[in-house]
């Protein structure tokens, strides 16, 4: 594998715990900031590199939000960086665990998941001579404490990395804000100091966010969410007219009110990119009284006419629909994956990218854009439970049949130019 040169930050993070450093007394280390600006790569080899200078025949943690996130984001980038150092890295078949080798000295590297509360009972038991948490900002406090308290080897530090979240976040609180009292040696990176980035696709990266989230993810700041949750959809022409067909596939999203309203957007994918061409949007209290499940299934199925869709995508909780739709037999239902903050980040980049297009007569989800907000009251990011019924139902869309599973990772045809 060939390195480019480390940048200042990066060394920074390498040498850190070295002998003659200044920080070398620090008990943590934590470093923020910009996506992609190469904090998690060059912080896994200080890890490994300071385990093995320390220590031998002693037990490490890894921790992502799942251990398939871990895997993908640091674990396999880092073994090849690791061989290539003179590392032997073993791994036992049925055990999420890695057995590392160096110049005659041996540790195990423990890899665990932190995705909701229930994970801090994995950790329990386990004696530990150091940890790296890897987007420490997306894990429950309950269980990075459980993981530290793991810590008893004379000589463990704790490594933390993470993008920036609300400001009211725990972790920003306990830690970022505390770190002198934590006794931890805070860095702070930019997409510059990742030498592997160039200009160009720094400045693409740039083009990816607005608002809050280019804050946080372009700025690395840790801000809270204010004023319209997807402001670029304010841009002059940002809605289309539905392409002529033919489409490649349907799918239709559903956010299933009675007393509220119900949304039901109809999308079909042409050349790589899926159109919500039309929908079902239904008000009781703007339309004239609530509807039954059965006549929101009506709904459904004039808005479909003679289409067959690959799936209709249900609002979880709505399991009396979802029930009516399956008796009929007519089309097959999923239930959305329903996380807000992770599902309106990737609403956010797919609008962004081109991914998905909103085409003219929907026009209460052009509505919605105009109307959707943050709420400035909240103690995290937590959007105003107001005009969110069209915003919903594409947010189902988007996080359940375009996200991968572990939902750190899309992939999109590229669009291709000229007209439709």
């Amino acid at each position: 594998m060939k390195f480019q040169e480390f940048s200042i930050r990066q060394l920074q993070a390498l040498s850190w715990w070295c002998r003659n450093s200044p920080y070398a007394g620090c008990d943590a280390v934590i470093c923020d900031g910009a996506v992609r600006s190469g904090k998690t790569v060059c912080m896994g080899v200080s890890f490994f590199a300071w385990c093995f200078y320390r220590f031998d025949q002693q037990s490490f943690a890894l921790c992502g939000k799942t251990i398939r996130s871990l895997r993908r984001n640091l674990v396999t980038p880092l073994l090849p960086i690791l061989k290539e150092l003179g590392f032997t890295v073993h791994g036992r078949a049925g055990e999420n665990m890695l057995e590392v080798t160096q110049r005659g000295r041996t540790n195990r590297f423990y890899l665990f998941g932190g995705k909701d509360e229930g994970a801090s009972a994995m950790i329990q038991g386990i004696t530990l001579a150091g940890i790296l948490l890897d987007e420490v900002a997306l894990m429950p406090r309950s269980f990075v404490e459980q993981a530290l308290a793991r810590c008893s080897v004379e000589g463990s530090k704790f490594w933390f990395n993470c993008n920036p979240e609300h400001p009211r976040h725990w972790f920003y609180e306990e830690w970022i804000q505390k770190r002198d009292e934590k006794n931890a040696y805070y860095l702070h990176f930019r997409m510059e100091d990742n030498p592997s980035l160039s200009e160009k696709m720094i400045e693409r990266y740039r083009g990816l966010y607005s608002g809050s989230f280019y804050q946080r993810f372009i700025e690395g700041r840790w801000v809270a969410a204010e004023g319209l949750v997807y402001p670029f959809m304010e841009e002059p022409d940002r809605f289309l007219p539905p392409p002529e067909g033919p489409f490649e596939e349907f799918i239709v999203s559903c956010d299933y009110g009675t007393v509220n309203p119900a949304s039901f957007g109809l999308w079909g994918r042409k050349e790589g990119v899926w159109y919500r061409l039309k929908e079902y949007y239904y008000d009781s209290k703007r339309d004239g009284g609530p509807k039954t499940d059965e006549e929101h299934y009506q709904g459904l199925v004039s808005l479909l006419g003679a289409r067959r869709p690959r799936c209709v995508i249900v609002d979880p909780s709505a399991a009396s629909f979802q029930e009516v739709i399956r008796r009929h037999g007519e089309y097959r239902v999923i239930p959305a994956k329903n996380n807000v903050l992770d599902g309106i980040r990737q609403v956010s980049t797919a609008l962004k990218e081109g991914a998905v297009e909103i085409c003219r007569p929907c026009k209460d989800s052009i509505r919605e854009f105009g109307l959707y907000r943050w709420d400035p009251a909240g103690n995290k990011d937590c959007p105003v439970k107001e005009n969110d019924h069209a915003m919903d139902d594409i947010r189902y869309f988007v996080a359940t049949a375009l996200w991968d599973e572990q939902e750190e990772f899309i992939v999109f045809a590229n669009r291709r130019t000229g007209g439709f």
